[in-house]
């Protein structure tokens, strides 16, 4: 999953990214507000994790921005040295889905982020069957199915669908296509992204009369949409 981290003390918000992508996410840290928000206007995440007073805006200021432009329900944590019970009720009340007190330990902040993530994107946590209309993923052992019939795809090409249809409807920047099916290796050639989309849109009929069209979005990326047959 991908997460911003803010935080006005740059090394605090290293040591979080750093926990979190050893734990399997891709996390950008932030030490200013502005530089977020401007980040977050280019391309989404899946969720924030947020220091109450940072340069540019507050904690609070940036999570009602957030679930405003992007998603309503998108998970928040705050990690903050606010540990006062007025601060936590205040923090919750403005609408943080959990709270946590620095220093923070390593074991905890995992499980806290895991734990929202999963009540957040529960579909995108199954771990066997997971359905969209006539395409069914088998996460478990990798395979995909179309009307029952078994669809022969690469490793590589299975995540990218998968990655698809888990944000149906959403555009997604060819940065956080490269970071989630390629852990973000800088080095693959623009094309070859290019050449697994055309396949995943061959291999699976992605076209109107199926019910989906996975199309470019100009100098951005790809977005993969339901429409009506």
């Amino acid at each position: 999953m991908r997460i911003a981290v803010l935080d006005d003390d740059p090394v605090q918000a290293g040591l979080t990214c750093k926990i979190l992508n050893t734990a399997g996410h891709v996390c950008h840290p932030f030490s200013n507000a502005g530089e977020m928000l401007q980040q977050l206007r280019r391309d989404s995440c899946d969720m924030l994790i947020l220091d109450w007073q940072t340069a540019g805006a507050s904690g609070p200021e940036v999570m009602r921005w957030a679930r405003e432009k992007m998603l309503p329900k998108l998970p928040v944590l705050f990690i903050t040295s606010h540990s006062s019970e007025d601060d936590i009720i205040e923090a919750l009340a403005a609408g943080a889905d959990e709270y946590m007190i620095k220093p923070i330990r390593r074991s905890e902040l995992v499980a806290r982020v895991q734990a929202l993530l999963r009540r957040a994107y529960p579909s995108q946590n199954a771990t066997e069957r997971i359905q969209f209309g006539r395409y069914v993923f088998e996460t478990r052992s990798a395979q995909l199915t179309f009307d029952g019939t078994p669809i022969a795809l690469t490793h590589k090409e299975f995540n990218l669908a998968l990655l698809f249809f888990r944000n149906l409807g959403r555009p997604l920047s060819r940065v956080t296509i490269l970071e989630s099916v390629w852990s973000g290796n800088s080095e693959i050639p623009s094309r070859s992204m290019d050449t697994h989309v055309s396949r995943v849109r061959s291999k699976l009929q992605l076209h109107p009369e199926n019910g989906f069209r996975l199309a470019p979005v100009y100098s951005y990326g790809y977005c993969l949409e339901q429409v009506s047959v």
